[in-house]
């Protein structure tokens, strides 16, 4: 990746081509999830009119909901940075993320270090 910076810019450390290329990578996961939960709102009631859901399938049925939910909301929260210029920031140290930490995780809030922190907390 290569780095260009500008004054002012908070993902100063990301090219416009490494940005335009994670803003895809997001829109593509937002559209993934925003299916998956299509998917998952209709998938009950096919089971239930066979009389098949069982009360296991229907606990992994609003544990995948919830974790869409909490991911595509993580989605969106990214584009909303990158649309305000406060994307590629972390929330806590307010240093740049890793450009490699953005490859995989293009919504991360914190860098890896906060991260860290931030997990062993819990």
């Amino acid at each position: 990746m290569v780095n260009h910076q500008t004054v002012g810019d908070r993902a100063a450390h990301l090219s416009p081509e490494d940005l335009a290329a994670l803003r895809e990578n997001l829109h593509e996961q937002r559209l993934f999830r925003q299916d998956q939960l299509r998917r998952i709102a209709a998938a009950p009631r096919a089971e239930e009119l066979l009389g098949r859901r069982s009360a296991a399938q229907a606990e992994v049925q609003v544990k995948l909901a919830a974790s869409a939910r909490m991911v595509l909301a993580d989605v969106e929260a990214a584009l909303q940075r990158m649309a305000d210029g406060s994307y590629g920031t972390c929330h806590l140290c307010r240093r740049a993320i890793e450009d490699e930490r953005l490859t995989i995780v293009p919504q991360a809030r914190y860098c890896a270090r906060c991260q860290q922190v931030r997990e062993a907390g819990r």
